[in-house]
């Protein structure tokens, strides 16, 4: 299988536009145009009955808390952890691309509707939904795509790889607010093929 976009070149920096945070000179930070990058496939294996599209960043810290302080920085040889920026299940086989801003225009406080969306496919929920958890005016279920926000004092640029897998089923087994991490068992011993592509972003002044 193969994976590309026409938004930036693989493993180039990702433009803000395609994130849900920018740099901004007033606060620091604000949110981005958070709009989903274009992506186009092909050499899907035979015998697919489904398409799986995950997004995760595997630089975030493993503890918040660093995270966002003015006085430093989050040390670089902090372990990292998993957050998943987009989970899609259920995708039809005979699908060969997705448009840019086709699923995500803007950044939805509390969270965009789901899991149903387009050409059939269900959404997940993305862990913003448990970043949010406990804020009053954010807090909610984060179905769909929703974009890079790092943390702005992080000493490591973050990757952020979209994955694209060929299942032999048509509809993946899992319910309701399904997660990343749930997606990832449900397709154990299903996967045909996969493919990614990936891109970097920062809120570090250091690096920008």
């Amino acid at each position: 299988m193969k994976l590309w976009s026409n938004s930036w070149t693989n493993g180039d920096r990702i433009p803000s536009r395609y994130a849900a945070g920018k740099p901004d000179p007033q606060s620091t930070v604000a949110f981005s145009d958070n709009v989903n990058p274009h992506l186009a496939w092909s050499e899907v294996p035979v015998g697919t009955k489904s398409l799986v599209l995950i997004c995760h960043d595997f630089d975030v810290p493993s503890r918040p808390d660093d995270v966002n302080k003015s006085d430093r920085e989050v040390p670089e040889d902090l372990p990292r952890v998993d957050f998943f920026h987009w989970v899609m299940v259920d995708l039809p086989a005979t699908l060969m691309q997705i448009g840019e801003g086709e699923f995500s225009r803007g950044f939805t406080a509390r969270g965009k509707s789901g899991p149903a969306t387009l050409h059939g496919a269900r959404h997940g929920i993305n862990d913003y939904t448990g970043w949010f958890a406990g804020d009053a005016q954010l807090s909610g279920d984060y179905f769909g795509y929703d974009g890079p926000f790092p943390p702005f004092n992080d000493s490591l640029v973050h990757h952020y790889v979209f994955t694209l897998y060929a299942l032999d089923v048509a509809r993946l087994p899992v319910e309701g607010s399904f997660t990343g991490a749930q997606v990832r068992e449900a397709m154990r011993g299903h996967v045909l093929g996969e493919a990614t592509f990936s891109g970097t972003y920062t809120l570090n002044k250091r690096f920008l």
